[in-house]
Formats: C-alpha cells, sequence, structure tokens
C-alpha cells in the first residue's frame, strides 16, 4: 500500500515505523503536521491508500479522517484518553502499560481499536521508555492494524475488548501534579516524578534561587559514603556532590542524580537543556566532587557517565551520555578511558555506548551555550575524531562497536572506527550529516565508510539523508551483524561472541590480517590526510559565508517548529522521489 504519515516531527519512533513497513513492502511518504491546508496539499499529492500518525500533538481535521482512513498510534492502552498517558502511567507506577492503534474520530483518542501491544514497565525515563517499549509495542500493533486494515477487517470498540480496555480519560498533566516536596517524597517518588516529564516538559523546581526545570534522574541511594558525609545545616534543599556534570540530591530516604536542567527564564526562547553543574555554576560553591573509579564495578544506586570491566579476555567500555550527544569534555573523558582500556591485557575491546543510545555525534546544545558555537564547534568535531583516531590506531587487539542503542551523524561513523561492528536487531541508524545545514562531518569517515561499502554506496548513503535499520545496514556491509532485541541480552551475547574470536585458533591471523590492512591503507593515504580534508570542509561549515549549518543547529537545539517537510521525507513533493541504495544481490 501507499501510506501517508502524518507527523509532528520524524522523531524515533516515526523512523522505525518507516523502516519496517518499508521493508515489508509498503510505500510510505512522510508529511509534518504544518496546518490543515498543507496536509490537504499533501494528501492530494501522495493520493495515500491510509494515513497513519505515529506522533501528533493535535487532533487530525475532519476533512482528513472523514475522507481517508487515519490510524492514531497513543501510547497508552484500550480505553485511554489523553494527551499525558504515558505520563500518568509512570507517575502512577502502573506495572504494564501498552499501545494502541486508533482510527480517528471526532473525539480525540476516542475511536475504535485496529490493534494494541502491551508491555511490562520499567522505572526509568518517559524517553527510554518510549524509544524501546512503546515502540516496539508500536510496531507490533501497527503491523497487525496495517495487515487487518488490508484484508478488509473492521475495527472494534475498546468498550467491546473486555478487560483488556482498563485505560480512562485523564486530563493533561500539569506542573503541580508532578512537583516534588523535597522534605517528605521519597526517592522512588521523585524519580517517578522527574521520569514522567522526561525529555518533555521537565519538572518545576528550584535550586540555590534559580528557577529550573529537572531531566535525567537516577537513583543515587547507592552512593552511601557521600550520603553518611551529609551536612545537617545544607538548607532545605540539599546538593550532596557532584559528578560528570550532575549534581545529587538528598530525599528523605536517599538521594538522586539529576544529569541536566534548563533554567526558567523570562523571553520567547526557551532556555537550553545542559548539565546540571553547568547551569547551577557559582551555585554549587564548596560542593565537592565525588568521582567513581572508571573500573569500580557497577552497584545499585550509584551512577556514571563512563565504566570499565573485563570479562575474561574481553574490555568493555560503557559510555551512556544524555541523548547520546558528546560535547568536548565528554570526549576528552572518553579518550582518556578508551585509552586506559588499550592499556589493559585483553584481546578485544567491547566499546558498548549507552542501552538507548550509541553516540550521536557532537553535542549541538553545548555548542550553543558557549555563545561562540564556531569555535566550540571546531573544538568539539576535533575531540570526537581524537577518540577516532585512538580506536582505529589499535594494532594490538581487535576493537567491536557493539550498538545495543540508536546512533546517528558522527555517532555512526565513530563506530565504524572499530574493527568489527555488531547491532541490536531494532537500532536505528542516520549515517549521515546533510540534515543539520549540509554539514560535512569528519570522524574520518571518509576513509572509514567506503572501506566497509564502496564509494558509490558510501556517497548514496550519505546523501540520502533517511534512517537505516539494522537489516538494510548488515546487507550493505555497514554493520558485520544484527542480532538479539533486549539492550542488555545483546550485550551479553556481543561479549560471548567476542571471547570466542579471543579463543578461536585463527585470532592471531586476525590481528596479523588487520595490521596488514592498516599499513597498506596508510601507505596509500595516510589516515590523517583523511582528516585534514574532512576538517578543512568542516572549517568551512562553522566559519565560511554559508550559515546553513548555524541557522539549522539553532533550530535544532530551540526546537522551532517546522515550517515545511523536507524534499528527502516528503518524496510526494520531490520530482525525481528518494535516492535509492542498491544492496547486494543476496540482500
Amino acid at each position: 500500500m501507499k501510506i501517508l504519515f502524518l507527523t509532528h516531527a520524524f522523531n524515533g519512533l516515526a523512523q522505525r515505523l518507516f523502516i519496517e513497513l518499508e521493508e515489508a513492502g509498503h510505500e510510505v511518504v512522510i508529511e509534518f503536521d504544518v496546518n490543515e491546508a498543507v496536509t490537504a496539499e499533501a494528501v492530494a499529492l501522495a493520493k495515500p491508500d491510509l494515513v497513519i500518525a505515529p506522533f501528533l500533538k493535535r487532533a487530525i481535521p475532519e476533512s482528513l479522517w472523514s475522507a481517508i482512513p487515519c490510524f492514531v498510534v497513543h501510547p497508552g492502552v484500550p480505553g485511554d484518553r489523553g494527551p499525558s498517558a504515558l505520563d500518568w502511567a509512570i507517575l502512577e507506577g502502573e506495572a504494564e502499560w501498552g499501545v494502541t492503534v486508533l482510527q480517528a474520530v471526532a473525539q480525540m483518542d476516542a475511536g475504535p481499536v485496529w490493534a494494541h501491544a502491551a508491555f511490562p514497565m520499567r522505572l526509568v525515563p518517559k524517553s527510554s521508555l518510549y524509544r524501546r517499549e512503546v515502540t516496539e509495542a508500536a510496531l507490533l500493533a501497527v503491523k497487525e492494524a496495517v495487515a487487518k486494515f488490508e484484508r478488509g477487517e473492521k475495527p472494534v470498540p475498546a468498550a467491546s475488548l473486555g478487560a483488556v480496555a482498563r485505560g480512562r480519560e485523564r486530563p493533561l498533566m500539569r506542573p503541580a501534579d508532578r512537583a516534588i516536596d523535597w522534605a517528605r517524597d521519597t526517592t522512588e517518588t521523585v524519580l517517578r516524578k522527574i521520569h514522567s516529564a522526561d525529555s518533555f516538559p521537565g519538572v518545576r523546581d528550584e535550586i540555590g534561587g534559580m528557577a529550573v526545570r529537572l531531566f535525567g534522574a537516577h537513583d543515587g541511594s547507592g552512593d552511601a559514603t557521600l550520603l553518611r558525609r551529609m551536612s545537617t545545616d545544607k538548607g532545605s534543599v540539599p546538593i550532596l556532590a557532584k559528578r560528570d556534570g550532575a549534581i545529587l540530591r538528598a530525599t528523605v530516604d536517599g538521594a538522586v542524580w539529576i544529569t541536566h536542567l534548563e533554567e526558567i527564564a523570562e523571553g520567547p526562547e526557551r532556555p537550553l537543556k545542559l548539565p546540571a553543574v553547568q547551569v547551577l555554576g557559582g551555585r554549587l560553591a564548596g560542593v565537592k566532587d565525588a568521582p567513581v573509579a572508571l573500573e569500580a564495578p557497577a552497584a545499585p544506586g550509584t551512577w556514571r557517565e563512563i565504566r570499565y570491566e573485563e570479562t575474561g579476555d574481553v574490555g568493555v567500555l560503557h559510555f551512556a551520555f544524555h541523548n547520546g550527544a558528546m560535547s568536548t569534555d565528554q570526549c576528552k573523558r572518553l579518550l582518556a578511558a578508551v585509552r586506559h582500556a588499550k592499556s589493559r591485557p585483553t584481546k578485544l575491546l567491547v566499546l558498548a555506548g549507552g542501552e538507548d543510545f550509541w553516540s550521536n555525534g557532537i553535542h549541538l546544545n553545548a555548542i550553543e551555550a558557549t555563545g561562540k558555537p564556531a569555535d566550540a564547534s571546531w573544538d568539539n568535531i576535533n575531540a570526537i575524531d581524537d577518540v577516532a583516531r585512538e580506536i582505529v590506531l589499535t594494532p594490538d587487539r581487535i576493537t567491536v562497536a557493539a550498538m545495543a542503542g540508536n546512533a546517528g551523524a558522527g555517532g555512526v561513523f565513530l563506530a565504524l572506527a572499530a574493527d568489527r561492528v555488531w547491532l541490536r536487531k531494532g537500532v536505528v541508524l542516520n549515517p549521515h550529516y546533510k540534515g543539520m545545514g549540509n554539514l560535512y562531518g569528519s570522524e574520518y569517515w571518509t576513509y572509514l565508510l567506503p572501506r566497509r561499502v564502496g564509494e558509490a554506496r558510501a556517497k548514496a548513503i550519505t546523501a540520502r539523508r533517511l534512517p537505516m535499520g539494522s537489516r538494510e545496514a548488515a546487507a550493505l556491509g555497514l554493520a558485520d551483524a544484527a542480532f538479539g532485541h533486549d539492550p542488555r541480552e545483546f550485550l551479553v551475547a556481543a561479549v560471548k561472541r567476542a571471547q570466542a574470536m579471543a579463543d578461536d585458533p585463527r585470532y592471531a591471523d586476525t590481528l596479523r590480517a588487520k595490521g596488514e590492512a592498516r599499513a597498506r591503507d596508510e601507505a596509500m593515504k595516510p589516515l590523517e590526510r583523511y582528516r585534514e580534508e574532512e576538517l578543512a570542509r568542516m572549517k568551512l561549515n562553522f566559519y565560511g559565508f554559508d550559515p546553513s549549518y548555524h541557522v539549522a543547529r539553532f533550530h535544532f537545539v530551540h526546537k522551532l517548529p517546522k515550517a515545511r517537510t523536507p524534499f528527502y521525507l516528503a518524496s510526494h513533493r520531490a520530482a525525481k522521489g528518494r535516492l535509492q541504495i542498491k544492496k547486494p544481490a543476496d540482500a
């Protein structure tokens, strides 16, 4: 069928559905929900059989749903209605939640049900649930709904689903509904309140006289030594410590780490979400750093961004950066961690990233916040290039990028610096830069991508600007394998695979072949020449006369609404349609 996605933004859920439906043989075109007239024009151009709304912030107009069947993907169980479905489920401690595919009618979220899928809840930020459980459940439900529609079946009223339809109508969650009482709320209560507002709109609070929104909460109760040192004279909202840009804040029975804040300020522009320590600045005078050794084992109630561990002959480096963005400082800390891992007597190094994101490249919010974005961009791209170089130049062991989470832009090409790239099934990659104002990109991509897929495919991949699923990435040679579904189970399996490589009698031959290939490549063209050529193009992006990158970055970090749908998404508006990539004959 031909399916039109009507969506507020091409977010992670919409990208995953796009990939899976196209792989199932459907033609999917995308239109941003700008206004009713633009939507009507899109429908006239695309002539879809079906409209799917994976992510909307307002109701579908009657002129559309009365003319064409429209499926709404609602992150709630059957019978649930309202714009804060997942927020309420987290705040109220639901043990199980779900996704329902409804047919659009006059009343929002009240249409008959085409399909639904349930999932167990985790006590994690809303954004993490949305990227993983909600997305997987939505995929199941949408596929079922589309199949029923193709067969000519009809949706059923939610009330007819019996006990499954346990949802109810609930209002938009207000700031007062999740306001924190630091003198009374337990750690779990604080976590639920902040989790329910992550990544939008955040929980309103006040720290040191500054009005802020709180994001990125983690249980900090396990940091017992810090809690024992807590002074009784720290005011009504004690800040116990800081670590990796986050603050540790006491609750009545423990503590929570809060990684990011937004200052609440007057004016048309919403302030940027930034590391808590950066936002609070001098208000943290006297608050001590609480570093944790890189190799300290993971423990309940502790948090840090980077952690290293060893299993047999395999070293595993975890780096879970917020939203996958890597600032200059984070890149420097990661570089030091990679060098430490390389000093250890292991045979393989597994670069695990985080469970939600492997990496999304340079940190655009941090760049914007400096007030000198060209200089900050230059520093950040050089810092991430240093990490890529350190991974490429690892002659004494095999390196593996084990990608349990999504990756985009420079994060994808940073992964290609490893000798092997393994993906969790369902991971979404965005192996391109051009969507950010025709940014050229670095991370040695002009060397790393062609050596895997060839020059022609490399050009097509970076020019296409569309998300790529794990199946396509493996088929094109961008990745070596795709396996597993659960992020933790995937990493366990990846470490086992790595150990099997270490145990293989051919390991020495594999390592020798790697060294010989690197020597041949270096003789043909020095590695640093790739970087010099890429950075020459990047310097034009940052300092040249064309402001496209700076404009695109400003729009991105300030979340300005889209005025139109880009042609690379809206192929119904583009004369030539989408750029296709020729896949191997056996794909």
